[in-house]
């Protein structure tokens, strides 16, 4: 992608969608913390419908840790990698108490010490719960710049690296949830759906997938 195509590129996405947001479902900072732990190798989808039950229950870290292990997993169970997700949240609600006055940290380092919270999870909750200009790269991300040419790279912190270098910060602070929701319902792994993408234009990708007959 070229510099010049870069701007008309977000603009398009911007005005298609201004104000753009995660799917996951939370009321809280704790609740989208413990939302995205439990996104890992997990649809948004079967994380809602899973916390849609959990968190009118337990939606603290005190009240999370004081269900205790067998009764979060029975809440987490149609989640997958719900056990080892299960042990992670339950040691960030123990760190939290411990070291944050059960409150979520605003900065990478404290989230990033957190179980089960790697780069990629500290940035959705810096970018989304305190309005950070971060980019969190997932495989829709990663898959996006790279088609695109927007941020080519083999690994999520190299593509991370050169989102930050090409987006202009006025849109950084959206960035991620425009690339995201793009890669999800566009911009998808198996077949493209190039005849309905708005930013085709400005996108190395070729061939562009036709429509289907």
């Amino acid at each position: 992608m070229q510099d010049r195509d870069v701007v008309p590129f977000f603009t398009a996405l911007a005005a298609a969608n201004p104000s753009p947001t995660t799917e996951l479902e939370y009321t809280s900072v704790f609740e989208l913390l413990a939302a995205v732990l439990l996104s890992a190798q997990a649809t948004d989808v079967g994380v809602n419908k899973a916390t849609r039950r959990l968190f009118p229950v337990a939606n603290t870290p005190q009240a999370i840790l004081a269900l205790g292990p067998e009764r979060l997993e029975g809440y987490l169970s149609s989640i997958n990698l719900y056990r080892s997700k299960t042990r992670y949240l339950l040691a960030t609600c123990q760190l939290l108490i411990e070291r944050h006055g059960g409150q979520v940290p605003r900065t990478r380092e404290a989230l990033e010490a957190l179980p089960g919270v790697g780069r990629k999870t500290a940035n959705v909750v810096l970018n989304t719960a305190f309005g950070l200009p971060t980019v969190a790269v997932d495989t829709h991300i990663l898959r996006v710049s790279n088609r695109t040419g927007l941020a080519p790279g083999p690994t999520p912190l190299a593509v991370e690296r050169g989102l930050e270098r090409r987006v202009p910060e006025r849109f950084l602070a959206n960035a991620h949830h425009w690339l995201l929701l793009h890669g999800r319902y566009v911009c998808q792994a198996r077949k493209p759906r190039c005849w309905e993408c708005i930013v085709a234009r400005w996108c190395d990708y070729e061939p562009k997938t036709p429509a289907p007959h």
